[in-house]
């Protein structure tokens, strides 16, 4: 009886670290750049989903910015294409935009239904739809790699149509240039760029990794939370390398542009984005504005 209410005063005490988060995010929007092994495999998936329907329920703003490259890749060699990159950009002659723009749009459309299960309202929509994201072609060092594009406008009239009817808005990086061809976005840029756009108050990436190091070779070195001016040095110091660059860098633009929290999580964690939201510790890193609260100043 004693192990019983032991446990049952630890759910308690989850609930009530849990309730100053929610007080202060609810009616908030947030965006999650949904990738990594977390759309690989189907219990993660399911843990993410999850995750998002809770934090509907509770009075949160989700907006999801999927990836799939992965799936593009498989799809493009099961084809008979070729694919090859430059500087991590997919070269995208018309061929391969026709095959990503068809996957990115199969893994949308999957996601909506796994969302509807669980009783959420969702959307699926590329970047095309109602003009959301407007696109210049992106250069690899000068190179022209066809249709990649990054974002130079967001119009969030349909985003916000959908926030206000209830609507979880899930949403493929695919956009159109001013004589509307498609172009395929990198994610990460995408999801920045909407988060921008919404001034939402967290951007939340999944990823592979468990967060930002000071040494990527000491697990122990996890940096819990970094202010701008901490993370420009950390970038300036060479700590960064990698795929962490343009995403430590995405994450301050972000701030800069008015989102107050960043957060890199490990996706292949159950639940990550609830342990980062919802407890004192959290999981991963989060990038916050100078004006932000510090959550682990005991830490520091």
């Amino acid at each position: 009886m004693e192990s019983t209410m032991e446990l049952w005063l630890q759910k308690a005490n989850v609930l009530i670290e849990a309730l100053p988060y929610i007080q202060r995010f609810h009616g908030k929007t947030i965006v999650v750049k949904y990738g990594g092994s977390a759309m690989v495999e189907h219990e993660l998936k399911k843990s993410v989903i999850r995750d998002v329907a809770l934090l509907k329920l509770v009075g949160f703003r989700p907006i999801i910015v999927h990836g799939g490259g992965k799936d593009v890749t498989k799809w493009i060699h099961r084809l008979g294409l070729e694919t090859k990159f430059v500087n991590g950009l997919r070269v995208t002659d018309q061929e391969t935009m026709e095959v990503a723009e068809m996957v990115l749009n199969k893994i949308n459309k999957g996601l909506v239904s796994m969302m509807e299960k669980v009783g959420l309202k969702a959307v699926g929509i590329s970047g095309k739809d109602g003009t959301v994201l407007k696109v210049r072609k992106k250069l690899a060092d000068g190179q022209d790699i066809g249709f990649v594009g990054e974002v130079k406008e967001v119009n969030t009239s349909l985003l916000n149509t959908l926030l206000e009817n209830d609507f979880i808005p899930v949403i493929c990086p695919v956009g159109s240039d001013d004589e509307y061809h498609s172009y395929n976005i990198n994610a990460d840029d995408a999801a920045c760029a909407i988060a921008k756009a919404v001034k939402a108050a967290k951007l939340a990436f999944l990823t592979d990794i468990e967060g930002v190091y000071r040494d990527p070779l000491d697990k122990s070195s996890l940096i819990s939370e970094l202010s701008v001016p901490e993370a420009k040095e950390f970038l300036k110091s060479g700590g960064a390398s990698g795929g962490m660059l343009p995403k430590l860098q995405n994450c301050i633009d972000a701030i800069e542009a008015g989102v107050s929290r960043v957060h890199i999580l490990d996706g292949r964690i159950e639940h990550c984005l609830l342990l980062e939201f919802f407890t004192n510790k959290g999981i991963g890193t989060a990038i916050i504005g100078d004006q932000e609260e510090r959550y682990y100043q005991s830490e520091k």
